[in-house]
Order: C-alpha cells, then structure tokens, then sequence
C-alpha cells in the first residue's frame, strides 16, 4: 500500500465511506471523551440495508460473515470519521468487539472478526492493531450476522 493518509488508502482499496446510519434507538452513533472515541455497534448495512441475515453457520457461510464483519468496520470508521472530522486525527484504534450471531455448532467468531480488524490494519497501518474480543451471540439486532464496535484514540 502506498498511500499515507487513511483516506488515500480506502480510495486505493476502493472503498468508499458510506452515510452514518440513524440510531435505531436511544443512543448516539460516537462518544468522544478526552482523546477517546467509542462507536456504537456496526451492523452491516449497506444503502440502508441488510443485505444478508442469519445466523453464522447456518443461514450465513464463513465467507459472507467475513465481509459482513468488513461492512461493519467501514461503517464504524464513517461514523468515527464525523465525529472527528478527518482520519487522520485517529492515533490508534485501541479496541474492536465483534459480535458474531452464531449457529450452536458454530467456533469460529475469531475468524469472522479478522474481517473487520483486516480492514482496521489496512486502512491505519500500524495505528490499525487493536485489541479486540470476538464474542458468539444467540441473535443481534434486525437477525444481522455481525456487528461490530470500536474505541479509537484520536488527537
């Protein structure tokens, strides 16, 4: 990769921010307090919408739960991006928790979340390596596969 700011290198994956999406209910989309910004939880809508639903090992393959996760981070990094203004004020993302709406039988919630922290790394190079749990839920809101939120130290 050989841009420098991160929104050189999300034109250089093709990618493009999307609208932060409404709260569905009594929240707001970031917190910041101090140098610190909390996102909501991502589901991954695109336009607007779910696109894929379902429980991961069920209705929704391990790929597909990949890019769900890849969803959800872009949508986590547009809503950090209109709290702070410019990427480039991120010095780190400190944390992700990816929440992965798991079939019984279903193990693999770690593999699903590299979905969002790949795009983390790629995005904010080195700033991008985070700690992050992975956590398999019995549902999520509107039966999304995954959601995702993250904390990001900013200046």
């Amino acid at each position: 990769m050989t841009a420098g700011t991160p929104e050189e290198r999300l034109r250089e994956l093709g990618l493009e921010l999307p609208e932060v999406a409404a709260p569905a209910g009594s929240y707001v989309p970031t917190v910041r307090t101090g140098s610190l910004v909390y996102t909501a939880g991502q589901v991954p809508f695109v336009k607007g919408e779910l696109r894929v639903t379902g429980k991961v090992g069920a209705e929704v393959g391990l790929e597909d739960a990949v890019e769900q996760a890849r969803i959800c981070a872009l949508n986590a990094i547009a809503a950090l991006r209109a709290e702070v203004g410019e990427l480039s004020r991120v010095r780190r993302i400190v944390k992700v928790v990816g929440f992965v709406a798991s079939a019984p039988d279903f193990y693999d919630q770690p593999k699903v979340v590299n979905g969002a922290s790949d795009l983390l790394r790629d995005v904010f190079g080195d700033a991008g390596r985070h700690a992050r749990s992975a956590v398999g839920v019995a549902a999520l809101p509107l039966n999304a596969p995954v959601e995702v939120e993250l904390i990001a130290e900013v200046s």
